[in-house]
Formats: structure tokens, C-alpha cells, sequence
């Protein structure tokens, strides 16, 4: 049921059920963080492995010493700076964290969400929320209730609407090393952003065992149609003439494809608004049956090294 009855998901939460719970960043499954039966739910429905973890959405900064401890002063710097907003923060954790949330890890992913909806829902909550991507693991992201409806015709009564997402994109991940910040995962803010507050950041984006963040396996955010990502769309579209053909490209159409099988990110090169369509774009390409999707690799700068790095993980085989 798409709604958007807080009513509603209060209730299926408080009942230790799962909800679709729309953010800035992507919709999420949501759980009671602190109920294992709620917490079992999503692996269970999204089909994740177990070695996953989750990301735990909080009300505000002042929460966060009830789900972590032993605080770097910078994630505290950082946590002022950029919440509510797209930068999770991988902290130890209390032991009210269930280790099914962090994977038997005794580390917890935690942000406060910068959506209106989100923030009002978890302000009339008594507990955080664990929440990965409303999609099957390993596909394209959400960035609509509807998108989440397509996915889960079953097994998901409540679908909070909160429209479009601003920014489409998953949060940064920035964990802590030797008390030094660590990029786990891109997203939709930027390195650039992070670096400006508190200096240069070393990078460990990839792992498929045993990951410390969500996001990190090579291969994720996928559609079911194959695809391709390359600096020469043109180029690579010759080489298969004889295929049915969708592209993506960042601003510039192709000519020898039809207008109905082409997504243009942003006409004006925008890379963020580029980041916002990215997913609804690879959704409106899977539906059409297509035998192929290339992808055209955007300016590696900003925001954009985001962009790549998830549709380096979408055609990853």
C-alpha cells in the first residue's frame, strides 16, 4: 500500500514489521533497529546475505551516543556539519545494536535522513531504524514509491510516499581507522565536500567479504539487462548493429539510436541532477526489453565520481 499515513507505518513498526520509508539519498526498508525479528524481515525480503550490514537512521546528532561509542572527535565535526544529510558514519557500536544489523561486527552505520517525511516518522518513534535500500539485493536503487511497489507487489503492506528523492543517490560512508576517516562508500556527497571540512581522506571502497559498509561489492545497483560502460558511446553502439540497443548518457543524445531508447541525464551537464535521475533512468531502460544498455562514463569530478563508481558496479559481470 502506498501511502502517506504515518499512522500506518508507526503501527507496522511498532508491531515489529518492515515498512518502505522514503530519504533524500534512496526509499528504504525499514525496521525497529533494536528488534531482531523486524531486522530479520529485511534480509529476509530484500534477499541480502547476512554479511552485509545495515545503515541505522537516527532522529538527530543528539541520538547517536545511544547507538555508538567511542567517538572520534572528527565524526562529531562531521555529524555537525553534514547531519540531517547524506554521510553515514561507521562508529562502534552500544550493545543494544543487535549483531544481525552489523553483521557481527562491533562496528554500526548510522546517519540522521534529510527528508521531511523520514525525520517526522522517526521523531514519533522510541527506537532508530534500520534501513539498506528498498530493492533485492544487488539491484537498481529506488527512487520512488512506485519503484519500491514494482519490487515488492508482496510482502510489503506499508509504502511511505515522500515523492522523488533528492538526491537519488546513497549516502558516503566514512568509517574510522586508527581514529583516521576512511571512505567505505561513494555518494551523493561528494569527497570534495568531506575534504573541505576536515583534510584528506584515504579510500576503501571495495571489499566482497566480510564488508565493513553496505555498498562496497563489486558488483551492485544492477538492472537485469545487461550493460556496458564506456568514454565512446558512439563507438561501442557501432559495434553491435545488430542489437536492440538502449543508451545513458550524461548530456549529449546519439544519433543512431531512437529518442525512445535513450535516457540524457542532464541536457545542461548537471551532475547532480544527473545523480538524481541516474536510477529512475536505469529503471525506465530495464523495462524495455532491450538485449543491451550502454552507458556513457561522466566527468570523473564531484559528484560524477560517484556516478561511476556505481555504474562501474552495475555492469561489473
Amino acid at each position: 500500500m502506498i501511502t502517506t499515513d504515518l499512522s500506518l507505518a508507526i503501527k507496522a513498526l511498532n508491531d515489529h514489521k518492515i515498512i518502505a520509508l522514503p530519504t533524500e539519498t534512496v526509499y528504504g526498508l525499514a525496521g525497529n533497529a533494536f528488534s531482531e525479528t523486524a531486522i530479520a524481515s529485511i534480509f529476509s525480503l530484500k534477499q541480502r546475505p547476512l554479511y552485509n550490514p545495515l545503515i541505522v537512521h537516527i532522529k538527530s546528532a543528539e541520538f547517536l551516543p545511544q547507538v555508538a561509542r567511542e567517538i572520534p572527535e572528527i565524526a562529531l565535526i562531521l555529524a555537525k556539519e553534514f547531519w540531517p544529510g547524506p554521510l553515514t558514519l561507521v562508529l562502534k557500536k552500544q550493545s543494544i545494536i543487535p549483531d544481525l544489523v552489523t553483521a557481527g561486527k562491533d562496528t554500526v552505520a548510522v546517519r540522521v535522513p534529510n527528508h521531511p517525511m523520514a525525520l517526522a516518522l522517526l521523531n514519533k518513534l522510541d527506537f532508530p531504524l534500520a534501513a539498506p535500500s528498498a530493492n533485492p539485493f544487488g539491484s537498481i536503487s529506488p527512487t520512488t514509491a512506485e519503484h519500491v511497489a514494482n519490487y515488492f507487489s508482496e510482502g510489503l503492506n506499508v509504502i511511505l510516499n515522500g515523492g522523488t528523492c533528492a538526491r537519488g543517490i546513497e549516502s558516503t560512508i566514512i568509517g574510522f581507522e586508527n581514529n583516521q576517516p576512511v571512505v567505505y562508500r561513494l555518494g551523493s556527497l561528494s569527497i570534495e565536500q568531506i575534504e573541505n571540512k576536515i583534510g584528506k581522506l584515504h579510500a576503501n571502497t571495495h571489499a566482497d567479504n566480510a564488508p565493513k559498509a553496505p555498498g562496497m561489492l563489486s558488483r551492485h545497483y544492477a538492472p537485469s539487462t545487461p550493460m556496458h560502460l564506456t568514454d565512446e558511446v558512439e563507438n561501442l553502439v557501432q559495434t553491435f548493429f545488430n542489437k536492440k540497443i538502449g543508451v545513458l548518457v550524461f548530456k549529449n543524445p546519439v544519433p543512431e539510436i531512437p529518442l525512445a531508447h535513450q535516457e540524457i541525464l542532464s541536457p545542461s551537464g548537471n551532475l547532480k541532477e544527473a545523480a538524481k535521475n541516474l536510477y529512475a533512468a536505469m529503471h525506465r531502460l530495464d523495462k524495455l526489453n532491450l538485449d543491451l544498455i550502454v552507458a556513457e562514463r561522466l566527468p570523473d569530478k564531484d559528484i560524477g565520481k560517484t556516478l561511476n563508481d556505481k555504474l562501474e558496479r552495475a555492469t561489473k559481470k
